[in-house]
């Protein structure tokens, strides 16, 4: 049960690559982050991230018309059909080529995949259970060159199909008399995406250069024939022959014709161009790169690789407004139900953007680290996170919402290292341009910059318990810098170490600063005592990380050989140590020329934290693997594989002998050709894409972890983004002390009879949440005071456990804040000899009583606030006016209101 830790959310990355999708109700806004999905709640302002995962990075997405089901789609074609009821895995598939889109019918019975130039229509999984959920029902042949887009009417007849070859397809979902298949064609470049008309079969076609076509048809959808049947089952009848032959089945194939006869076309549906029109204006040419259109509006939003997009009303083609969003290219558009709502997607930034178009404002604006997390540090409260990136960026998210909201640019390099001082208001951040700065998240301003008297790359960073002592060790000079909080001076500048610092630590009870290096030894040094080195360890192989015990008691420090070792730091004593080597399990790298096993030899855990009781320690490195070591046992208790997604380098042990030829690895043989992201040469015979544009894949690690002060939680920052694992209690069965006659009913006839403190304590032995939450509930709060008063001491601590997980999901604030005082006010002594051990769940219980705090006080400000505003309109109501008021009387008048107003907002402030 301690370490059932689960994936609990991914923060940090908020968007990848593929499509972005709105849920039917048109609140919340699935999108794809590498190889997982994040859904944004845009109501109530949180983000969830589901528990399940590709094996390579999602590239589309089809969400069902009534928002329970999701096909993802990853780089290879392997799909996964998700219930987004039950965040869980239905069915497995693989389309062995890679899919370009997918697109479920309006009725839900029915969804179309494309991949290469074709297109495949497959019935939808039904709400019974089914061998195979992924029946295929035709073959729609006819573009020559790669799908790329689909759209489909309103009543699920037809669908349209768009191709690099610059042609769109019209195909029938049921073999119709009039209407088989269509191909329109008009533009000169490839089709980024098409668009039926509200309950018609007029269509919309959008090119990449910018061009807008608008096809009229001569039928309704009211006027599709269905085919006779002799003819339909001749066809059915020689589809079935035909597929008797082919190894893997093709359902009933249709092959479209570019240019069909006379014959062919008589008495069929007719398409003619009405119109034509053109994005660029004035030379400014520009690929357009994604698009949406919501048919009850009749909008169409246009995104460009310049980060511009254009909202237009169609057929007329009005322009309503453009913006720029940002300096990279749009890679998706989404729009919400009603057509209030746009999403944009920039994969460039890993940017995600939801805009209001009517109010021109934002709903939602996320960014992650443009390039990968360095660092990351717990609020004390453990309700907030920190992170610092390689971009520079210092960014701090809240656990709760998975949102960032704030983000503080000052930093002109990379920045190493973040930590909270311990009152949770200001974050230090140390970085390679030179300087540490302190940020205020009451202001989110700079308050303080710390630099050195000669400039100086800082690697790590450290505040003392109290928050006045900043330390900083530096990369190239070899020395320790020591700054005030309060004054901003350097105090002090410590040498004596003969390689670059890599980590420092503070002791949390005593005035002591500890420090690795890369010259062997780990120094303490005595604030107290003139900051004069109070020890010297010396370690076997170069130093990488130092961490102190929560109780300050121990020294943990881990080393370039692999070893964890663990020191008595008062008597200079070394009392364990762990091998870790073989517990990272490293990868072996594409372009390695070396096994796995031999490159693990040089490998080593690059990161360390205690948790927060002390009695386990968490390790991360090169690879992806977390593990959980016991500090007394000396054991390996858990390993965590943080991700399964092989689009990462070093993910796997052995090569893919499939990738080997005889001139050696696929992936060292450069294909020259770029991505569709390459600028494209316009000369003739050069190959498509920008020749000096190479695909690489980025490595698999883990650059930091920590433990939540809480102790419900840790996180650790990974080439994937920012990863949340937390105890997921609500699914375990954990008895304590269980007893025969401890039983639900027998709890509840204890409670009947009113024998509150017996039930609490049966509640507790028996362990399940919500019959602990019914008995506390049923206790009338007159009695509070006398059952916490008999409450045995070993229940006490569980019962404010409780209390801190109750606080984040009830309604019921005030009965619970009676138990939490009664509890603290009647058992405080006692626990105070146990604080060292409580102090998670002291921490938990404050986190959630500061968040309700916040909430409550916020709401009561706005209040007041209100009422003093209705006061003083009244009084202003109630003075006597002239008849006839000058031009000069009203000014008189309006200075009268804002003195009143400035009057409630100083009586609003006393109070």
């Amino acid at each position: 049960m301690r370490f059932a830790y689960r994936f609990s959310g991914l923060l940090g990355t908020v968007y990848r690559r593929g499509n972005l999708s709105f849920t039917r109700d048109g609140n919340s806004l699935l999108s794809p982050v590498g190889n997982r999905i994040s859904l944004f709640d845009l109501k109530n302002n949180k983000c969830e991230t589901l528990p399940l995962a590709t094996r390579l990075n999602i590239v589309c997405v089809g969400l069902s018309p009534d928002g329970s089901l999701a096909i993802l789609v990853d780089e290879e074609g392997a799909a996964l059909l998700v219930s987004l009821i039950g965040k869980c895995v239905i069915h497995q598939f693989y389309f062995h080529k890679p899919v370009h889109s997918v697109s479920f019918s309006p009725d839900g019975k029915k969804f179309v995949v494309t991949k290469d130039n074709l297109a495949y229509l497959y019935h939808a999984p039904g709400k019974k259970r089914e061998f195979n959920a992924f029946v295929l029902d035709k073959t729609y042949y006819g573009p020559y060159d790669e799908t790329t887009c689909i759209d489909w009417t309103d009543d699920s007849k037809c669908f349209a199909v768009g191709s690099k070859d610059m042609s769109t397809w019209v195909f029938g979902a049921e073999r119709w008399a009039n209407l088989i298949y269509y191909s329109l064609g008009g533009h000169k470049d490839v089709i980024v995406a098409c668009f039926f008309e509200e309950n018609s079969l007029d269509l919309y076609t959008i090119s990449q250069d910018a061009a807008l076509c608008v096809w009229q048809c001569d039928t309704e959808l009211d006027g599709l024939k269905p085919m006779p049947p002799k003819d339909a089952a001749k066809e059915k009848k020689a589809a079935e022959d035909d597929e008797e032959l082919l190894e893997e089945p093709k359902g009933e194939e249709i092959h479209g014709k570019a240019d069909p006869s006379e014959e062919e076309t008589r008495n069929k549906v007719k398409y003619s161009r009405v119109a034509k029109y053109f994005f660029n204006k004035e030379g400014d040419f520009n690929n357009l790169t994604a698009a949406a259109y919501h048919k009850k509006t009749h909008l169409l939003v246009t995104g460009f690789a310049s980060g511009v997009f254009h909202l237009h009303e169609l057929p007329d083609f009005n322009l309503i407004h453009s913006l720029s969003i940002s300096d990279q290219r749009i890679a998706s558009i989404s729009i919400n139900c009603t057509g209030d709502w746009i999403a944009f997607g920039c994969s460039g930034l890993g940017q995600l953007l939801v805009w209001e178009w009517q109010s021109e404002s934002y709903v939602l604006k996320q960014q992650g680290h443009f390039n990968s997390m360095v660092s990351l540090a717990y609020s004390p409260d453990g309700q907030y996170i920190v992170t610092g990136g390689e971009d520079g960026k210092v960014k701090v998210w809240n656990t709760s919402s998975s949102f960032c909201f704030v983000t503080f640019t000052e930093h002109n390099s990379g920045v190493t290292a973040v930590t909270f001082t311990s009152t949770g208001y200001v974050v230090l951040s140390a970085s390679l341009d030179g300087t540490v700065r302190a940020f205020d998240l009451h202001r989110y301003r700079n308050f303080r910059t710390f630099t050195s008297p000669r400039p100086s790359q800082f690697s790590c960073l450290a505040v003392d318990s109290s928050g006045e002592i900043v330390a900083a060790g530096s990369q190239d000079s070899f020395e320790i810098f020591i700054w005030s909080m309060q004054s901003g001076r350097l105090l002090d500048v410590l040498a004596g170490h003969e390689g670059p610092i890599s980590s420092l630590s503070f002791n949390p009870m005593k005035c002591v600063l500890a420090s690795a290096s890369w010259d062997k030894t780990v120094k303490l040094w005595d604030m107290l005592d003139s900051w004069r080195t109070k020890e010297t360890f010396i370690i076997n192989s170069d130093v990488l990380v130092v961490a102190f015990r929560p109780d300050g008691k121990e020294l943990a420090v881990a080393a370039l050989n692999g070893q964890i070792t663990f020191w008595d730091h008062d008597n200079a004593v070394q009392t364990g140590s762990i091998e870790g080597r073989h517990d990272l399990q490293m990868g072996r790298k594409e372009l390695d020329k070396i096994t796995a096993k031999q490159a693990a030899k040089g490998k080593s855990f690059t990161t360390l934290c205690y948790s927060a009781d002390g009695q386990s320690i968490l390790a991360g490195g090169l690879s992806k693997f977390v593990c959980i070591y016991n500090v007394k046992e000396q054991i390996l208790m858990k390993k965590f594989e943080i991700s399964c997604n092989h689009s990462l380098d070093a993910m796997e042990e052995y090569l893919d002998r499939r990738k080997m030829t005889e001139f050696g690895s696929m992936a060292l043989i450069d294909e020259g050709g770029g991505g569709d992201e390459g600028v494209a040469i316009p000369l003739p015979g050069v190959k498509r894409g920008d020749m000096s544009y190479r695909h690489f894949k980025p490595e698999i690690r883990v650059t930091c972890v920590r433990f939540c002060p809480t102790g419900r939680s840790w996180a650790a920052t990974t080439t994937e983004g920012l990863l949340l694992y937390s105890l997921d209690s609500g699914l375990i069965f954990d008895p304590f002390e269980l007893d025969i006659d401890v039983t639900p009913s027998n709890i509840r006839k204890t409670l009947s009879q009113k024998e509150y403190t017996m039930a609490i304590v049966m509640a507790f032995k028996l362990n399940e949440k919500k019959l602990i939450q019914e008995v506390i509930e049923a206790v009338p709060s007159s009695e509070v005071d006398v059952v916490c008063s008999s409450l045995p001491d070993l229940y006490v601590e569980k019962l404010l456990e409780f209390l801190a997980s109750a606080f984040e999901t009830s309604c019921h604030l005030e009965f619970y804040l009676i138990w939490a005082h009664k509890l603290l006010m009647l058992h405080g002594q006692k626990l105070k000899t146990r604080s060292v051990k409580l102090l998670p769940v002291i921490q938990f219980l404050q986190k959630s009583i500061q968040r309700h705090f916040e909430d409550v006080s916020k709401l009561c400000e706005w209040n007041i606030y209100n009422i003093k505003y209705a006061l003083a309109i009244s009084q202003q109501r109630g003075m006597k006016r002239a008849a006839e008021e000058t031009p000069g009387d009203e000014e008189e008048l309006d200075s009268d209101s804002d003195y009143l107003m400035q009057e409630a907002h100083k009586d609003n402030l006393s109070s």
